[in-house]
């Protein structure tokens, strides 16, 4: 009797728990499960970086063109208007930003990184009148640092307005073209918007 009793005390089994394998292949699988979540909303944050900045870039290109649009088709009373060079005279050049340029032509070949207004104030920082707002209502220093603005004007074919004329020809249209790209040394240069728009000169009859 004491044998038997004896014997199946030592068969009890004892309670289970996870072997060493068990534990490093659960470990394992969370690890990935993290890092896939980690990867999801990092790729998220960075979707929403991108269409931030396309938001922004976008209003600043439609902004500038309207800017350039708003002014003469070429310079008032000694004007031509089929000049075959474009650019700011130096008077126009010599102001502090935009503010001289007072026909479309001028804004050929405009560059300018980090972004300006009109007068030269950092887009971010300014009032919109050749002034600085205030600090608490400025962009995030730095921000626009690697943006940069960037214009062209060029005649294109009449009977196909997509279709840029070659250096010398001429036409009764022009493209005003605006870019806003990020030059950056990391990222290489990346376009976050443009705007185009066809513009007419329409001879006198007189």
């Amino acid at each position: 009797m004491t044998a038997s009793c004896t014997l199946a005390g030592r068969r009890r089994r004892f309670p289970a728990a996870f072997t060493l394998v068990e534990a490093l292949v659960a470990i394992s699988i969370t690890a990935i499960g993290g890092t896939a979540l980690l990867l999801g909303i990092s790729s998220s944050l960075q979707t929403t970086e991108y269409a931030i900045e396309q938001t922004i870039a976008t209003g600043m290109a439609r902004q500038l063109l309207d800017e350039v649009v708003g002014t003469r088709y070429c310079a008032d009373g000694i004007g031509d208007p089929y000049q075959t060079y474009f650019g700011p005279s130096s008077y126009e050049a010599g102001g502090t930003g935009r503010e001289r340029y007072d026909d479309i032509d001028d804004y050929h070949g405009f560059r300018s990184k980090p972004p300006v207004d009109m007068w030269g104030v950092e887009l971010g920082t300014d009032d919109g009148e050749g002034s600085q707002r205030h600090p608490n209502f400025q962009a995030p220093p730095h921000f626009l640092d690697n943006w940069q603005q960037e214009i062209d004007v060029y005649y294109v074919d009449e009977s196909d307005l997509t279709t840029p004329l070659p250096s010398g020809q001429v036409s009764d249209y022009r493209v005003v073209e605006v870019r806003i790209v990020l030059v950056d040394p990391d990222r290489g240069r990346r376009e976050l918007a443009s705007a185009r728009q066809v513009v007419a000169y329409v001879p006198s009859t007189q």
